[in-house]
């Protein structure tokens, strides 16, 4: 795998203040993830942590990303969907520094290159906790990264099927 070569790469980052906003917003609505802030935030418990991510780019992810990374981890994100990312948040998260590779509207291409970006951490090394939204991030690393599976620790997969 290439070492990392882009931060992030969102539709439009002057996007961003207004998903910040959105953010705080939401944050309002999400006191689970603010409560692991106040409790956790400065005993940085997933302190290693090197995640992928792959699930909607939406604000509420952005509080989940958010939340990651106040906790110690080490996050880079895609979206598991051509169509479903609000560009605001992307702009938001790429804005807080954490590297992000959605926008609505991919392509097919752009959408499996976004994925494969979400892999490549820092000094050449790949996750070791994967959150998955449709498995195609997990499906990757199986089909050309299985290596990468020595050092991964733990895969969620969300659905909303039931399969």
């Amino acid at each position: 795998m290439s070492t990392l070569t882009h931060d992030y790469k969102v539709a439009d980052m002057s996007k961003a203040e207004w998903g910040r906003k959105e953010i705080t917003l939401a944050e309002v609505e999400m006191p689970g993830l603010m409560k692991l802030r106040e409790r956790f935030g400065k005993k940085k418990p997933l302190a290693g942590a090197r995640i992928a991510g792959c699930l909607h780019m939406t604000i509420q992810t952005a509080v989940l990303i958010e939340t990651l990374v106040e906790l110690g981890a080490e996050v880079r994100w895609s979206s598991c969907n051509i169509y479903s990312t609000q560009d605001e948040a992307a702009a938001a998260i790429a804005a807080a520094g954490v590297p992000v590779f959605a926008w609505k509207g991919e392509t097919l291409e752009e959408y499996d290159w976004c994925i494969e970006q979400s892999l490549k951490f820092s000094e050449g090394r790949g996750p070791n906790m994967i959150l998955d939204d449709g498995g195609d991030l997990t499906n990757l690393v199986h089909d050309k990264y299985p290596e990468m599976f020595k050092e991964i620790k733990g895969i969620t997969e969300e659905t909303t099927t039931g399969v």
